[in-house]
């Protein structure tokens, strides 16, 4: 079960004790034991960190996404809080992946994402490198029931489509899922043209995976973005968004694993998550690869818990709730 959830965490500016116009994130959230979580009439998020970059290292990549989850809290602590009566913030932990044993973790984080949602919230994970997403799949996947249509909408740099015949890392979540689960698909947008080899893309074509181009991303007009995720949301059931967050320009998200020069700017991703998150389809959100060990200023830190904050806004101001 999750652990570490540390009210310390959960600190900042008070401008007014019962005035919840403003109120900021650590005066909403509720810190609670995971198994107590219990369906409510409000609506309701729920955080779980995920402490884990085994599948990072796995992937050669650069480590210190681990301690993620808890910065991402503290720069969420002080921002306002903009949802008002009926909806509700729960911090139930984290999950923390223990020596190399990646997949009893992701296997954790499916059971933690599963009991949120079946309790009626929408679940706010927190990475943790991009192996998160692997666990997060397997607890939106046992929640809808395999017979459901489940479109998975990543904004990434990368495919994440190597082969995990020796072993599942972070670079290789969406060809275990898109292999072995017939009703899952795939879209991914901001992918770098020079950031995956030839062999990715066909690897992508021959999985049937709808991508775009950072490139095309910044030369569309965003309205036809919206039209290309509109259409792939209406052909599933369900809906679940991860970010990667190397998928952000350098220039402002130098703390990941894997930085990228040509990487969209953070107002793309911020119009693109709200799209996303808003629809009544989207179940849940995860955020991962941010790198506090490798960050500047805590810039990317900042940047990730303004996403966050995006997706939580999105998902709580649902009109029309379709969790089961």
């Amino acid at each position: 079960m999750p652990e570490n959830r540390s009210p310390n965490l959960w600190t900042g500016r008070t401008d007014h004790t019962k005035r919840r116009s403003s109120f900021r994130y650590h005066q909403i959230v509720e810190l609670i034991d995971l198994e107590k979580l219990s369906p409510s009439q409000e609506k309701a998020c729920a955080l779980i960190g995920f402490e884990c970059e085994e599948g990072v290292r796995r992937n050669q990549g650069r480590l210190g996404a681990a301690h993620a989850p808890n910065a991402i809290r503290q720069a969420l602590a002080s921002l306002p809080w903009k949802l008002q009566e009926g909806i509700r913030l729960f911090d139930t932990g984290n999950i923390r992946c223990q020596n190399t044993e990646l997949e009893k973790a992701q296997e954790a984080l499916g059971q933690a994402v599963f009991h949120i949602l079946t309790n009626d919230a929408a679940p706010i994970i927190l990475g943790g490198g991009h192996e998160t997403l692997f666990g997060h799949y397997l607890g939106v996947r046992k929640h809808i029931g395999n017979e459901a249509s489940l479109g998975i909408i990543n904004f990434d740099a990368h495919f994440d489509l190597r082969s995990y015949e020796e072993q599942p890392s972070s670079g290789t979540m969406f060809k275990q899922i898109l292999e072995q689960d017939p009703n899952s698909h795939y879209f991914v947008l901001g992918i770098q043209r020079f950031g995956n080899t030839q062999e990715l893309f066909d690897t992508a074509d021959n999985l049937g995976v709808q991508y775009l181009y950072e490139e095309d991303i910044h030369d569309y007009r965003m309205a036809e973005i919206v039209a290309a995720l509109n259409e792939f949301i209406e052909k599933h059931d369900y809906i679940m968004l991860t970010l990667c967050t190397d998928v952000l320009n350098a220039a402002f998200a130098p703390g990941v694993s894997a930085p990228s020069p040509f990487g969209l700017t953070p107002m793309m991703v911020r119009s693109l998550i709200r799209t996303v998150a808003a629809h009544k389809k989207t179940l849940s959100f995860d955020i991962c690869e941010v790198n506090p060990s490798l960050d500047e200023n805590g810039r990317t830190v900042k940047l990730g818990a303004y996403l966050t904050n995006e997706a939580i806004m999105a998902l709580g101001g649902h009109h029309d709730d379709t969790r089961t």
